[in-house]
């Protein structure tokens, strides 16, 4: 998908337009390959820029080209994909490419809602043409994003944990396990994304103004406080989760140590009667009330050995 936009400097306006026009922000979302070649070849940029950002394995850089001009930033934004039963929380690269002083474009393999953001006019002060300040509100968009995903998989984790208590499901720990994958891909890529930032801020890739610098400042910050709450739900769940192993294996102890205890009560009155019921001399076979006497001592001896077990805690 290919869109352009276009802010009017007199109106403050962005709107989509059709044309490749200076100052433009070009928007490339699952592009085909006409799209990128259009593209390439009416503003003369190479097509590696944007195949690259389409990688998603890409891990999040910087990327310059003197010949023509053109930066490359990629970094790492989050989504939610779906599955049958859960959501999972993982990231993509999305790819911003400053061509000269002319166009600004973004280039990412799925929708994600740092650019919906930004194609539906949600960002105060937002013009296309201020390239810099453009990837620095990126910057600190997707810092934003990220903080909210992590309270969102804090919540699930105080969901699956709760419910934990009430009754061990697998879907649940399954559930968590998802949970942690995420934490781990988030901190992978926030990590990544601040040494994007940080080199960034040193000046060198592109030209900071003062209160364009703010922004990125700030990015820098928000990102920072999600890579400490990532490690921190990440610690947590693992905390948790050993935990909850502990229990399951405690309990599985329990039934069957409680098992083990009926299966030696059983034993006792069956061990009685097949004493009882060899072809030998026995006490008691020619006692008229020897049936009624075997079944005593059987219970007698059934209570004697249930007690003992209860009293090592062997038996509830």
């Amino acid at each position: 998908m290919l869109k352009i936009y276009n802010t009017d400097m007199e109106t403050d306006k962005t709107e989509e337009i059709k044309e490749f026009k200076k100052g433009s922000w070009i928007n490339l979302v699952s592009p085909s390959e006409s799209e990128i070649k259009q593209v390439c070849e009416s503003i003369n940029i190479q097509e590696d820029f944007i195949r690259d950002a389409l990688d998603y394995e890409e891990r999040a850089r910087i990327d310059q080209e003197d010949d023509d001009n053109t930066t490359l930033f990629v970094i790492d934004v989050p989504i939610i994909e779906k599955n049958e039963e859960n959501d999972i929380y993982t990231t993509m690269p999305l790819g911003m490419i400053i061509v000269r002083d002319d166009f600004f474009i973004t280039v990412s393999l799925n929708k994600n809602k740092v650019i919906t953001d930004f194609e539906k006019n949600k960002v105060k002060n937002f013009q296309t043409y201020k390239k810099t300040r453009f990837i620095f509100q990126i910057l600190y968009l997707n810092a934003s994003y990220f903080l909210s995903y992590l309270k969102k998989i804090n919540k699930e984790t105080e969901i699956a944990e709760y419910i934990l208590k009430n009754s061990m499901k697998n879907r649940e720990l399954l559930k968590m396990l998802s949970l942690k994958k995420g934490l781990v891909y988030f901190t992978t890529s926030l990590k990544s994304n601040e040494m994007v930032m940080e080199k960034t801020m040193r000046g060198k890739i592109v030209k900071l103004y003062e209160d364009d610098e703010d922004i990125l400042e700030d990015a820098i910050t928000e990102n920072r406080q999600a890579i400490e709450m990532a490690q921190i739900y990440s610690n947590i769940l693992n905390g948790s989760m050993e935990a909850y192993a502990s229990i399951i294996s405690n309990n599985l102890n329990v039934v069957m140590r409680y098992l083990t205890s009926i299966t030696i009560v059983l034993a006792i009155p069956t061990m009685v009667s097949s004493f009882w019921g060899m072809n030998v001399n026995v006490p008691f076979q020619n006692n008229p009330f020897g049936f009624a006497i075997m079944i005593v001592i059987s219970v007698v001896l059934t209570l004697i050995v249930a007690w003992w077990l209860r009293r090592k805690d062997m038996l509830k």
